[in-house]
């Protein structure tokens, strides 16, 4: 159980990164300033910093959630890695988590056109990515075919994902897009090594 105190941080924590958000789509990320984001959420800014390292992360915190998603979701399954990571996706095609790309909510697509448009975002978010897939990495044993496995399933889900999210950008519905979704996907997936 969380007590009051963690509870307050994590209160404070996501109220910093929705101001912050608000103003980077109301603005444009470079034209919103530290400062800005400390006063619309009335901290200071040395409490913003305590909380976000960079002003990269107060938009990437959204996606932080899901590091090493895929380390855990092969360390934790009973089945083969491949099978492990395919079925996991499905079920976030099924549940449509914005991490597939496959979420046609306004706020969410407006957050993906905010990240993959800003340049310090995308930059970001790939060393996101490669945290992840040096953690799958050390999940699959960390050797050659793990790294190696680890670098084509990492791309294979950032491939589906931006499919995904630009075909709706483009104005299919999500609902619309779900069958062509699930069927690349099991394209992707089966184009991997078993591991």
């Amino acid at each position: 159980m969380t007590g009051l105190r963690e509870r307050k941080k994590q209160q404070t924590h996501d109220a910093l990164s929705e101001a912050a958000i608000a103003l980077f789509l109301k603005r444009g990320f470079d034209e919103v300033s530290v400062t800005d984001i400390a006063e619309a959420a009335n901290v200071s800014k040395p409490t913003l910093f305590k909380y976000f390292p960079t002003k990269q992360d107060l938009v990437l915190h959204r996606i932080a959630d899901h590091r090493h998603e895929s380390a855990r979701v092969v360390a934790a399954a009973g089945v083969p890695p491949v099978q492990a990571l395919r079925e996991h996706f499905m079920a976030g095609l099924t549940a449509r988590d914005p991490v597939t790309g496959l979420n046609d909510h306004p706020q969410v697509l407006a957050y993906y056109k905010l990240v993959f448009s800003t340049p310090a975002l995308t930059t970001r978010l790939h060393q996101f990515m490669d945290d992840d897939q040096h953690a799958l990495a050390t999940a699959l044993g960390g050797d050659l075919a793990g790294e190696l496995l680890a670098a084509q399933a990492v791309s294979v889900q950032r491939v589906l994902s931006r499919r995904n999210w630009e075909a709706i950008e483009a104005g299919q519905r999500a609902a619309d897009r779900y069958l062509d979704a699930v069927t690349e996907a099991e394209i992707a997936f089966d184009g991997l090594p078993l591991g």
